[in-house]
């Protein structure tokens, strides 16, 4: 993939910038056990969506307002447990690229904005001004809402910015959005890398 007509970084955050799997895990883990579903099933399709998706997947039963309360406690179990969640890979080296490159970059994550900030500040990461949290969208991953969002406040045509993603859902909200993606965890994308390291050393 070219990466020179990139004129932005578009990241997401757990998985990608901030490895929190074994704090998001447990959240979802007590979770399920409180409103009677599967750990294992409602694990498989948590990473990368949004609290209230998977809430519908395991408990369609819920109307909306039980929906709601059902993904704010899934929240509150996540806020303070960050003793174990660190820097991914090669986040630091990134930024410092982007940074002394002079590009542009915001994260775009299915968090809320107080879980997000506890989990940049956990991992040493500064939290970027323009950042989109789920409160600033109507539809969460993989609608494209948030990314699109993302480069409208960085003022940057879709077609210039790179999504960093590292779930299916993510990875098909940045395609949606008309925007190249380079995934981790071995998924298909236009731009496959094994960490940040590697991207790193390809925009440097």
């Amino acid at each position: 993939m070219d990466l020179r007509p990139i004129e932005a970084v578009l990241l997401d955050m757990d998985g990608t910038l901030v490895d929190s799997d074994a704090a998001v895990e447990r959240a979802w883990t007590t979770w399920a056990g409180e409103f009677g579903v599967d750990v294992a099933e409602t694990i498989a399709g948590a990473h990368g969506s949004p609290a209230d998706n998977t809430v519908r997947r395991m408990r369609p039963d819920l109307v909306a307002a039980g929906v709601t309360a059902a993904a704010d406690r899934q929240l509150q179990l996540q806020y303070t447990d960050v003793a174990d969640v660190v820097a991914t890979k090669g986040t630091l080296d990134l930024l410092a690229v982007l940074d002394a490159r002079g590009l542009p970059w915001t994260i775009v994550t299915s968090a809320d904005v107080r879980l997000a900030t506890a989990r940049l500040a956990a991992a040493g990461i500064p939290v970027p001004a323009l950042m989109v949290t789920i409160e600033d969208v109507r539809a969460g991953k993989p609608d494209p809402e948030g990314f699109l969002l993302g480069a409208r406040r960085l003022g940057i045509a879709p077609q210039h910015c790179l999504v960093v993603e590292d779930s299916a859902p993510g990875i098909a909200a940045g395609r949606a959005a008309g925007m190249p993606v380079a995934a981790l965890r071995g998924l298909a994308a236009e731009l496959p890398v094994s960490s940040l390291a590697d991207l790193a050393g390809l925009m440097a």
